[in-house]
């Protein structure tokens, strides 16, 4: 459905709130939040990408990355559209920054059960399950959960990489569903967070803490020169992972980044700043991987 759709007839004049992420947007008949991927219809938040998948590939475990769940072993990737984070390095921005509108089409519409089906016929080639990803996948919770359950029935996984920036709603909807999460925790500054990404902190860090008293879960800590590459804030966060329960054995993924979206006339992140910063975490974290480089 076009952003810009006028509202049918007879459809109610009053906007609707999501409640999916912090952002709480309140949505005009016919049009989109601002994650594009979420919108009202007939007087309902409703998603607008279910079933739609923009990718779908078979990959390592370890791509996810997941370091420490079923380990050498494959998951098939499926991706949409959509995100409710504007973060100025997205590395996938084609289809987190996108409506939707190129990949809605016959052959990228798939089911949960066509979904289940195929990731059941991967089993040969070493497939756990199905791992949602590539653009932020809770903001289609639904089909998130509809397929989740579906994976269970067949003895499969089912796997989120995530931002983590949703409500306790979602929270409450897709955890009890699901086995492991890599969770990108992009920076230890509330203000960084909202002013730069868009995004809320503490909703972050309290789905962190939700998802790691009943989920395997791996964060992920993308270094950017002059965001969040100082030795002070990687103290910070793998502190407080450290202080969650069992959070000293939660691996974490410091990452160097390479210029991308908005930040392309950037320069990557040195190699020698993720070494470093991997070692301050190593402090606190008894599983610390430094990653892309």
């Amino acid at each position: 459905m076009s952003e810009n759709a006028s509202a049918p007839q007879g459809a109610r004049a009053a906007k609707v709130k999501c409640g999916v992420c912090p952002h709480a947007c309140l949505i005009a008949e016919g049009r989109r939040g601002m994650c594009r991927a979420r919108g009202t219809v007939n007087g309902e938040n409703v998603s607008l990408n279910y079933g739609i998948l923009s990718s779908l590939a078979l990959d390592p475990i370890e791509k996810k990355p997941l370091y420490r769940f079923y380990p050498g072993s494959s998951i098939l990737s499926a991706g949409s559209f959509g995100c409710d984070l504007s973060c100025p390095f997205c590395q996938n921005h084609e289809i987190s920054m996108s409506d939707g509108r190129e990949f809605d089409l016959p052959d990228r519409h798939i089911s949960p059960e066509e979904l289940a089906d195929i990731a059941y016929s991967l089993k040969s080639r070493g497939n756990i399950g199905v791992a949602f990803t590539y653009n932020e996948p809770l903001i289609g919770w639904e089909y998130v959960a509809d397929t989740a359950k579906l994976l269970r029935e067949r003895d499969l996984r089912t796997v989120l990489v995530t931002n983590g920036c949703v409500t306790d709603k979602v929270a409450d909807e897709v955890l009890p569903l699901t086995d492991a999460l890599n969770i990108d925790l992009k920076c230890f500054s509330a203000e960084k967070y909202s002013r730069v990404l868009g995004g809320d902190l503490e909703a972050v860090k309290r789905f962190i803490k939700r998802a790691a008293e009943t989920c395997h879960v791996e964060l992920t800590n993308l270094i950017v020169p002059g965001m969040n590459d100082s030795e002070e804030e990687m103290r910070e966060l793998s502190g407080w992972v450290a202080s969650l329960p069992g959070g000293r054995d939660i691996p974490l993924h410091v990452t160097r980044f390479f210029p991308r979206y908005k930040m392309a006339d950037k320069k990557p992140t040195g190699k020698a700043t993720v070494l470093r910063l991997a070692d301050v975490a190593a402090e606190r974290l008894n599983y610390v991987y430094p990653g892309n480089i």
